[in-house]
């Protein structure tokens, strides 16, 4: 195959990773993959043209990869738990080197250094949604039944209260009820603003997931999957929206399915 059809994918955990690199080769392209060791699937192996796996932190190692692939473009597809890095943290001397030269720690600042230290490096990271635009979400009722109009009302008030600690780059989704605001997510993750939030509700709470401002398509672009909904049935939380447009809705059928025998609205709402 020649080199212009090769293309690096720097994989986190979850299904995500695997629906872009299948998408991907259904498109021609070689995939080339950089999989973290403590977070992406073993099943990478299975549909990638090569995998080097890695510790999260090995920026260097991740660039050597990636040229030894030959790859001049990479996608970032899934997330890598942002605990890893207090927890099993093993940074090479490149990514040493590249935290201290950055202001702070947002994710942000650290992913945009990622991608300048790979432009640096002859590699060009293109926006997650360039190849899957199937997986995007769109404005209205996406799966399950209609929301009522007290949840309209809650995603209205969610959506301000979102898009507020999406702004200070705290977290990017809120689980409310009722005009009030039950949890907010933070370092977390979504999963489990979605357990406390539920749990303080009575049963009919709603989760508002946002992009942040000026969202880089390039990394950690929003996204739901099955298991987010088995998060809210099982913490009672009924109906979810999500930013249409910016939003990677994961393993759609399966959300199809399950959003009807659950009983949860999913929604697509427009910023």
């Amino acid at each position: 195959m020649s080199q212009a059809k090769r293309i690096g994918l720097i994989a986190g955990y979850g299904v995500f990773p695997l629906e872009m690199a299948q998408a991907l080769i259904e498109q021609g392209f070689a995939v080339h993959v950089v999989a973290a060791k403590e977070e992406t699937s073993p099943e990478i192996e299975n549909i990638a043209a090569s995998v080097c796996w890695l510790h999260v932190g090995k920026i260097g190692g991740m660039i050597k990869a990636l040229q030894a692939a030959g790859v001049s473009e990479v996608i970032m597809a899934g997330k890598v738990q942002k605990l890893h890095l207090f927890r099993n943290f093993r940074p090479d001397f490149v990514a040493v080197k590249a935290l201290l030269s950055v202001a702070n720690r947002k994710d942000d600042t650290l992913m945009l250094k990622v991608v300048s230290l790979l432009a640096d490096a002859g590699i060009r990271v293109e926006s997650q949604v360039r190849y899957v635009p199937s997986m995007v979400a769109s404005e209205g009722l996406l799966f399950g039944s209609s929301p009522k109009k007290q949840q309209m009302k809650d995603m209205q008030f969610g959506l301000q209260q979102a898009q507020g600690i999406a702004a200070l780059d705290i977290g990017q989704t809120v689980v409310v009820q009722e005009g009030a605001v039950l949890a907010v997510e933070a370092i977390e993750g979504t999963d489990e603003a979605i357990k406390r939030g539920g749990s303080l509700g009575n049963g009919q709470a709603c989760v508002v997931k946002v992009a942040k401002p000026n969202q880089d398509l390039r990394f950690d672009v929003p996204a739901i999957g099955p298991d987010t909904l088995k998060t809210m049935a099982s913490a009672g939380c009924t109906c979810i929206a999500v930013q249409a447009g910016c939003t990677l809705l994961i393993e759609k059928e399966k959300l199809t399915s399950l959003a009807k025998d659950l009983g949860i609205s999913v929604y697509g709402i427009r910023v």
